[in-house]
């Protein structure tokens, strides 16, 4: 694993823990990293990394919109041809 150091100006009151799981959260939502990986690198099981998400404004649900349509009509075309 990569060290960075982030140098915060004294007026910012966040811990190594608040900045990392931020840091997490926002690597998450950006299909960087998996949930599995953002867990790890905050330092919680998936389940309460899952719960925290909220927190941050993440949803758990990350899914490219393009995706889930071509998905839905992929769906469509199938029940279609039943």
């Amino acid at each position: 694993m990569r060290t960075i150091t982030i140098e915060l100006p004294n007026t910012i009151d966040l811990s190594q823990k608040e900045v990392t799981t931020a840091l997490a959260a926002q690597l998450y939502d950006l299909g960087k990293l998996s949930l599995g990986q953002a867990a790890d690198l905050a330092g919680y099981p998936k389940s309460t990394f899952t719960e925290l998400l909220s927190q941050y404004k993440v949803s758990i649900f990350n899914y490219p919109t393009d995706d889930l349509k071509n998905d839905l009509e992929n769906a469509r075309g199938y029940y279609r041809g039943q």
